[in-house]
C-alpha cells in the first residue's frame, strides 16, 4: 500500500513517524514521549495497545514511553516491523488511538477456566491473530490455556479449520497431490529433499512449503537456501511444480495458516507444544497447499519432541481423526528418535548429506537415505503408485538410478539456480575422553551446540558427527567436529561442549 504523503494536521493525535531501526521481529512497537500532549489526553500508558493508522492502513502496536530525546513530543517512533506493515515513508503523520475492544479475548478466558472452545470463538481469536489484534501477552494466554486444558478433537478440528479460512489455499488441477512433514525434534532428519526428489521423478505431484528454523539448528528452508532459492511467491512456485513435478519452497511467503507462526513464536519461548496445537499446525498448512495424501513422521526417543511410544499413538489417532474430517488422507509412520539422523547438524553441512545421499556417494549417511526411502515408499504407497509393502524398494531403485537426483536437480534450477554447499573456516573436534561404546546421544544438546556455533543463521556453521549409538571408540578418536565462521563463536562453542561432556555418553568397553 502507498504511504500517505506528509500534511498538516488535522486531529490532537496525529504524530509524525519516526524510525527508529529497531528490530523487533514480529511485533510492531511504538515509543513516544512520556508527557506527549497525545498521550496526557488520550490516558495511554507504558504498554498500552494503541491502534495506528496510515490513511486506510491501521494496525495495532503496543506502546512505549521514553524520557529520553529518542523522539520529540511531535513525534512517534516506530520499530521495523511497524513501519513496513503501515508502509510509511520518511515525514508521514499517522493518527494513534484506542483499538476497539478484543471481544475474542472473553473466549480466551473461557478457556482459561475450563470452558471448551466452540467453532465461532475459536474463528474469531485466529482472525484477530491474524490481524495483528493480540499481543504477546494475549498470545501466551491463549497458548496457555490450550495446554492446561488440551484441546479435544472437536476443538482441534475447529482450530485447524479456522487456520484455514484466515490463510491463502492453493488449489491444483491434478490429483493426487503428495506432501510430508515432520514433527520435529531430531537434528539433521534433512529428508524432506530426498523424499520430494524420489517422488518427483516418479511422476507424483509434490509442491513441498517448508519453514525456516525457529529454535533448531535448521529448517529445511535454511538448509535448502544453501542449494538453491527458496523465497518464492505462489505464481513462480506453481510455475516451478508445474514444469517439474515439486519444489522446494519457504512457506512463510505462502499465507497459508498465518496464525500459525505467532502461535508457535509464543509455544516455543514458553516450551509448551501441546499435541491439539501440534495437529492443528501440521495439517492446516497441508490443507491449506491444496494436499490429498500426506505422509507424517513422528520420531521417538529419550531427547525428541516425543519421548514415549504412547504419545506418539496418541499423537496418530488425534492426527488421522482431524485429517479425516478434512478428506484429507494421512499416514503416520512412528520412527527411531534415539539419535540425529545423518551426520550434519546445520544448513551447509545437512545440504552436504543431501547430495551424498542422491549422488550415491560411498561415504553418504545410509541412516539419512534410509529413512528417506522409508518415507517416499509410505507415500508412494499411500497415494497408489506403489504396492502395499512395496514402495521402499521402488523408492531406493529411483534413488540408486540416480533418478533422484536428476529431479532434484532439475528442480533446483527451475527455483533460480543451483549450487554446492562450503563449510564454515573454522573447525576443531571433540575428542573422547577415553575408549567406550557410545551408549547414548543428547540430541538436544547437539542442537544447543550447533546454535551456539552459528547456526542457522551462519549457514556454513554447525558440527559433524562422527558417531552413532553402539559404536566403539578408541581415547582420542573424534566424537564430532564443531564449525565457526569466527575464532570467537569456536571458542564459545568449545566452553560450552566442555561443561557438558554428557552430550555424547560412552561406557568403558
Amino acid at each position: 500500500m502507498d504511504a500517505q504523503p506528509p500534511g498538516p494536521p488535522t486531529l490532537t493525535n496525529v504524530l509524525t513517524a519516526r524510525r527508529l531501526g529497531l528490530d523487533t521481529q514480529h511485533e510492531a512497537m511504538a515509543f513516544v514521549q512520556a508527557d506527549s500532549p497525545v498521550c496526557r489526553s488520550e490516558g495511554f500508558s507504558a504498554h498500552s495497545r494503541v491502534e495506528l493508522t496510515n490513511g486506510t492502513c491501521s494496525i495495532i502496536a503496543t506502546l512505549y514511553q521514553t524520557s529520553t530525546d529518542l523522539v520529540s513530543d511531535q513525534e512517534i517512533g516506530l520499530s521495523e516491523a511497524a513501519w513496513r506493515l503501515l508502509g510509511l515513508v520518511d515525514g508521514c503523520e499517522i493518527s494513534i488511538s484506542h483499538p476497539a475492544p478484543l471481544e475474542s479475548l472473553k473466549t480466551v478466558r473461557g478457556k482459561v477456566f475450563g470452558q471448551r472452545l466452540d467453532a465461532a470463538g475459536t474463528l474469531a481469536i485466529i482472525t484477530d491473530i491474524v490481524a495483528g489484534r493480540y499481543s504477546d501477552i494475549h498470545l501466551s494466554s491463549f497458548v496457555t490455556a490450550c495446554s492446561a486444558l488440551p484441546l479435544d478433537v472437536t476443538e482441534t478440528i475447529a482450530l485447524t479449520r479456522a487456520m484455514v479460512e484466515t490463510g491463502s489455499r492453493m488449489t491444483w488441477d491434478r490429483m493426487p497431490i503428495a506432501d510430508k512433514h515432520c514433527v520435529g525434534g531430531l537434528p539433521g532428519n534433512r529428508t524432506t529433499p530426498i523424499v520430494v526428489a524420489i517422488c518427483a521423478s516418479l511422476g507424483l505431484t509434490i509442491p513441498k512449503t517448508s519453514s525456516r528454523a525457529i529454535t533448531s539448528p535448521a529448517g529445511t528452508a535454511d538448509t535448502m537456501e544453501v542449494l538453491t532459492d527458496v523465497d518464492l511467491d505462489l505464481e513462480s512456485m506453481r510455475r516451478v511444480v508445474d514444469q517439474e513435478g515439486g519444489c522446494f519452497v519457504w512457506g512463510g511467503g505462502m499465507h497459508f495458516s498465518p496464525a500459525d507462526d505467532a502461535l508457535i513464536r509464543i509455544e516455543r519461548a514458553l516450551d509448551l507444544d501441546s499435541e491439539g496445537a501440534l495437529v492443528a499446525s501440521v495439517l492446516s498448512k497441508k490443507i491449506a497447499a491444496g494436499a490429498t495424501h500426506v505422509v507424517i513422521d513422528i520420531p521417538v526417543g529419550p531427547t525428541a519432541k516425543v519421548r514415549s511410544q504412547a504419545a506418539a499413538l496418541s499423537l496418530q489417532s488425534l492426527l488421522e481423526k482431524v485429517a479425516a474430517e478434512f478428506g484429507l488422507k494421512v499416514l503416520s509412520l512412528v520412527t527411531d528418535g534415539t539419535q540425529p539422523v545423518g551426520r550434519g547438524i546445520g544448513p551447509a553441512l545437512e545440504a552436504r548429506d543431501i547430495l551424498g545421499v542422491l549422488r550415491n556417494d560411498p561415504d553418504a549417511p545410509a541412516d539419512l537415505a534410509d529413512r528417506a526411502c522409508l518415507i517416499a515408499g509410505a507415500l508412494l504407497e499411500l497415494v497408489g503408485k506403489a504396492d502395499a509393502g512395496a514402495g521402499k524398494a521402488m523408492a531406493l531403485n529411483v534413488l540408486r538410478s540416480g533418478a533422484a537426483y536428476t529431479k532434484f536437480e532439475a528442480i533446483c534450477r527451475a527455483q533460480g539456480g543451483f549450487r554446492e554447499p562450503t563449510l564454515a573456516e573454522h573447525s576443531r573436534p571433540v575428542l573422547a575422553p577415553a575408549p567406550g561404546r557410545v551408549t547414548c546421544i543428547d540430541s538436544r544438546h547437539l542442537a544447543r551446540a550447533a546454535k551456539l556455533a552459528g547456526a542457522p543463521g551462519d549457514k556454513t556453521a554447525g558440527l559433524d558427527l562422527h558417531v552413532r549409538l553402539g559404536d566403539r571408540v578408541k581415547g582420542g578418536q573424534p566424537l564430532y567436529t564443531l564449525y565457526t565462521e569466527t575464532p570467537g563463536e569456536l571458542a564459545y562453542v568449545i566452553d560450552y561442549v566442555m561443561a557438558n561432556p554428557d552430550i555424547i555418553e560412552l561406557t568403558k568397553p
